[in-house]
Order: C-alpha cells, then sequence, then structure tokens
C-alpha cells in the first residue's frame, strides 16, 4: 500500500467489557481502528468513537504541530517522506501563540530572539519572517527590598555596593560552571552529582551570606526563566539553563537573552512553515490518544524493529506509519496511551519531570507613556508581584504595551484572588515602577498556560532534584519506531523556540536514518 493512500478498515469483531466504574469499552479481537466509549448513566447512553473509518497511510506521523514538530515534518516532507501531523489544539504554535485581544496585538506565548539563537535565526531568513529590536532606550527601575525605586542605567542592579560585589562574584562562578558544561551532557558535569543533589536555593546560601544578591540572582533563573521557587530545582539544573544560553552572564543581560522580535509575531514562525507544507499534512483539533507499536517493534534504539511500524489512534484519524516523532512536553506523554507499555525507565522518568507556572501579563496604553519620562519600560524588583517589566509594544504600533511576568508561588498567590482583586494588584506592581499611568490600560490580559489543557505549564518541564544525572542521557532515546522533540529535551535553546526547532531537526534527522531507503517514494 502506497503511504499516500488510505486503505480500509479491517471489519472488527467486538466484545463488550463492562467496566464497574460504569464505563463499557468495545474491545477488538483485531487490530481495531475505530474505539467505542459508552458510558452508562441512569436515563443517557453517550458514544463517543475514537479514529476512523480508513486508515491514512503515511511514512512518519508527527503528534504536535509546534515548532519542533513543524520542523520535524519539513524536514522529513523535504528528503520525499510522507508525514501527517497530528495536533490537539485549534491553532499551530504550541507554545507561541501570536492573537488579537480586543483590538490589540498580543504574544500570549514565547516571543523573544537573541542573537546565538542560530537555528531560529536560519528558519526566519529561509521563511523570509524580519525581526525588530525589544525597545530597551532609557532608564531601567529598580525596587529595592526595602520598597524603595531606583532609576538606573547600565547591566546592574543598584542594589548597594556590597550587594553588586557579590551578584558579580556569584555569576562569575556560575559562569565558570557552565563553561565546563556540555549542555547536551550536563550529566557528564564533573560535578554533576554533587550539584544535582542540592537545591539552588541551597547553593547560592552556601555562595554568599547576602540575602539581596541571592534574591536578585533568582529573578534571572527561578522566576525568569525555570518559573519555580529556587528551593524546587537543582543547582545542576540552573547550571544547565546557563550553558544553554552560552553563560549565566547571558541570562542576567535582558539585551541579549530578550533581544528582538518576530513581526507578526512568533507564532508566524510555525503558521509559515505549516503553510509550506504539503496540502492535507496538518490535521488540527485531532488529540493523539494512543500509539500502537507492532508486536516485532523492540524498546531499543530506533531502527531496530526492522519493518515494523506504529499505529496512532486520534479523536478523527487512524494513522499507520513506519515512525512517529511525539513532538510535545514530556508532561503531556502520559495523555497517551503507549500499547506495548513504554519501558519502567520512560514511565519512571517522566514522573520526575514537571512544568513551571507563569502568569504573563499583557496591559497596552494609549501612548507608551514611559518613554517621554526617560524611562525603558524595564523594571526589576525580587520581591514584587511582578518580578521583571518590560515595553513590549508591538512593530509600528503608536500604542504602548508593557509585558510583566508573575511566577511560581507569587503566581499561586495571585491567582488565589478573585480576577478584579488580581488585576488590581498586578496593575498597582506595573505603577510602582512607572507611575500612576500604569494602572489604567486600555487593554488587559493575563496569559495562562497552565490552565491550557494541552500545554498545562510555562515555560517548559525541569526534572526535580537529582533528575538530570539519574534520567537525562535517557530522555531523548528513540523507544523503538517512537522519537521525541520538544524544546525540554533541547541542549542549545532549552526551553526556547530555537531549542525545539534544534529538537525538530535532530528527530527527522534520526528517524530518516532508521528509514528503509526502499521507503523513499511512498
Amino acid at each position: 500500500m502506497l503511504a499516500g493512500m488510505n486503505s480500509a478498515a479491517t471489519p472488527l469483531s467486538l466484545e463488550a467489557i463492562d467496566d464497574p466504574a460504569g464505563l463499557t469499552i468495545a474491545a477488538p479481537h483485531a487490530l481495531m481502528n475505530i474505539v467505542h466509549l459508552s458510558v452508562k448513566e441512569s436515563t443517557v447512553s453517550a458514544t463517543r468513537t475514537i479514529g476512523s473509518a480508513e486508515t491514512l497511510e503515511r511514512d512518519v506521523v508527527v503528534v504536535g504541530a509546534g515548532p519542533a514538530g513543524l520542523m520535524a515534518a519539513r524536514r522529513l516532507q523535504a528528503q520525499g517522506r510522507s508525514v501527517a501531523v497530528l495536533e490537539a489544539r485549534d491553532r499551530v504554535g504550541g507554545r507561541t501563540w501570536s492573537v488579537e485581544i480586543d483590538g490589540a496585538f498580543l504574544e500570549l506565548g514565547g516571543q523573544w530572539v537573541s542573537p546565538d539563537q542560530e537555528e531560529l535565526l536560519g528558519l526566519l531568513d529561509e521563511l523570509g519572517l524580519q525581526t525588530y529590536p525589544r525597545h530597551r532606550e532609557g532608564a531601567s527601575v529598580y525596587l529595592a527590598p526595602d520598597g524603595s525605586r531606583h532609576e538606573f542605567t547600565g547591566e546592574m542592579f543598584p542594589a548597594g555596593e556590597s550587594t553588586v560585589a557579590e551578584m558579580e562574584r556569584v555569576i562569575g562562578v556560575l559562569d565558570e560552571l557552565a563553561a565546563a558544561m556540555d549542555p547536551a551532557r550536563p550529566w557528564e558535569h564533573p560535578q554533576a552529582r554533587a550539584l544535582d543533589t542540592v537545591t539552588f536555593a541551597e547553593w547560592l546560601r552556601g555562595q554568599t551570606d547576602d540575602a539581596a544578591a541571592r534574591e536578585n540572582l533568582a529573578i534571572f533563573l527561578a522566576g525568569g526563566m525555570i518559573t519555580k521557587p529556587e528551593h524546587a530545582f537543582s543547582a545542576l539544573q540552573a547550571v544547565l539553563m546557563a550553558a544553554s544560553a552560552g553563560s549565566f552572564s547571558h541570562l542576567v543581560d535582558e539585551d541579549f537573552i530578550l533581544d528582538r522580535r518576530v513581526v507578526g509575531g512568533m507564532q508566524g514562525v510555525s503558521q509559515a512553515m505549516a503553510d509550506q507544507l504539503e496540502p492535507g499534512t496538518v490535521h488540527l483539533d485531532t488529540p493523539v490518544r494512543t500509539i500502537v507499536r507492532d508486536a516485532d517493534g523492540t524498546d531499543g534504539a530506533a531502527g531496530d524493529g526492522g519493518d515494523a511500524g506504529v499505529t496512532v489512534w486520534s479523536d478523527r484519524l487512524t494513522v499507520r506509519a513506519r515512525q512517529v516523532v511525539v513532538a510535545v512536553p514530556p508532561t503531556l506523554y502520559p495523555r497517551i496511551s503507549f500499547e506495548p507499555p513504554l519501558p519502567r525507565l520512560q514511565h519512571q522518568m517522566h514522573q520526575h519531570q514537571s512544568m513551571g507556572l507563569v502568569i504573563k501579563v499583557h496591559a497596552v496604553y494609549e501612548t507608551p507613556f514611559w518613554r517621554p519620562k526617560g524611562l525603558s519600560g524595564t523594571g526589576f524588583g525580587a520581591q514584587e508581584i511582578c518580578q521583571e517589566v518590560y515595553d513590549n509594544t508591538n512593530y509600528g504600533d503608536a500604542r504602548g504595551t508593557l509585558v510583566a511576568f508573575i511566577s511560581d508561588e507569587q503566581a499561586d498567590a495571585m491567582f488565589a484572588l478573585p480576577e478584579e482583586t488580581r488585576r488590581a494588584r498586578i496593575l498597582d506592581s506595573l505603577a510602582n515602577y512607572l507611575g500612576e499611568e500604569a494602572r489604567e490600560p486600555v487593554v488587559y490580559y493575563e496569559s495562562d498556560f497552565a490552565s491550557e489543557e494541552w500545554t498545562r505549564g510555562a515555560y517548559a518541564s525541569s526534572f526535580d532534584i537529582g533528575g538530570i544525572v539519574r534520567y537525562g542521557a535517557h530522555q531523548r532515546e528513540a523507544v523503538g519506531p517512537i522519537h521525541w522533540a520538544c524544546s525540554d529535551l533541547a541542549a542549545e535553546g532549552f526551553q526556547h523556540v530555537d531549542g525545539a526547532l534544534r529538537q525538530g531537526r535532530r528527530a527527522a534527522e534520526d528517524v530518516l536514518a532508521a528509514l528503509p531507503e526502499s521507503a523513499a517514494a511512498r
């Protein structure tokens, strides 16, 4: 059967199995194409169908139409392979999402481009997408732990001479640790076990007695990147985050890490890739529920199963393929039923990874009122509700837009408040930085990816204490014909679009190496 063709479903012999909980499952005696789930209630019987009456046949199935999945599909089709991309959402882009809300264009997800993101920069050139610099002219604002407000220019907070000296010293230590790490193999760092079995908070306490220095450094890593409290991840995770960006110095330099934006929004990268795929490649509103490996497949490296393949069931389609790329965050792997089950190591590993939490606040004003005051719109405050604030004004827009970030436990506290109270508290925090005008936006919106069914957090997943040394070497290993790709697995560009693209390209290369040459024209 040619991979571009559809095959009719094999007739099914179904036996109903009654579950004590009231769920009736139609169980096939042969390979199933459609599964019917009937929920028994006192007066109503509802039936849900999974899969399709006909099986779509392709060389490769890609699960997820974010940057990683679409890059994998792009590379595979460029090599003549047939691909189906199945996306649970009603859009492409994954954790990038550019949308108009109340007449304002907002970047709800990932948005920034830094100079070291060569994979993303190269793709932007290929796609003909333009970038523009983040506005940064003027003074930044630092809100000290005692509540005092300080305007400053330059790279370092005006946090007092001794605190600044301690921050610079600890940044130097982190830079040295990052320089000794291959971000693709952090478990091989000379101090890997020692760093992975201590929290970043404890490590910082061992480095300096200056509480303000510790809090200020945590802004850039705990709140700004991992989006977990500094006591919830290891020092090795912190060093990996720094190494993935080139150094810790890069993480504390907002003019580097938050350098540019894409005209039209970062989601436009995924939209452009999807538009260039063959018609009918991407299927939206199609959550994948089950991936079944052939009986003669193995749990070993890709290619060990010979001609063995997979059958993928989603809410709308059944797809048969030789290989599959699962391009969603590791925290979503358990949403898919794997048959036979994934190896024990995979099951354990996925339970030791979790998402962070961040509220991305968007406030749009009639004008960028802070600029005439000589302010850049940039602000930092370790004990503020909004620990980071930036000018996020769109390209060519006369209005002014601020973006602010509220992470981990502070986000928990904000979500516990009634909506109007939360909004008022957040706008008060913006006013502490930039003035009373900040309390009166014409558009206000809070991005909350943690409540989105197919994301459940932000920005990316990370291991718990000891997880990198214990499991890191295995997280990108294929399971027979099943491959993994997402920014959460990236070395360079970890948790960024650049990292997602790198992982999509890597997965495509692994799939091409596993596919037999005879399948090239399927």
